[in-house]
């Protein structure tokens, strides 16, 4: 439904997604950790064709590396 609501509007940039200003962030900048502020900021030149612009960017798939587990892998013939 979400996705419905916003093809009626060019310009509809979903704020407020914990994922998509993070990876079209990496994607236009190479830095991880951006927020809805500095994502609109950075597609300011595509105004009035934001969403699609976004949509565009998250499908060429440069999204940020997943990161590895903090602990150590144990071996499992100790237990």
């Amino acid at each position: 439904m979400e996705a419905l609501k916003h093809r009626a509007v060019a310009d509809a940039l979903t704020t407020g997604d914990l994922h998509l200003p993070g990876h079209i962030g990496y994607a236009l900048t190479g830095r991880r950790g951006l927020g809805d502020a500095e994502v609109l900021e950075l597609l300011a030149p595509y105004a009035g064709q934001r969403h699609q612009a976004g949509r565009l960017i998250l499908l060429a798939g440069r999204i940020p590396a997943r990161r590895e587990p903090q602990a150590p892998l144990g071996r499992i013939a100790r237990l």
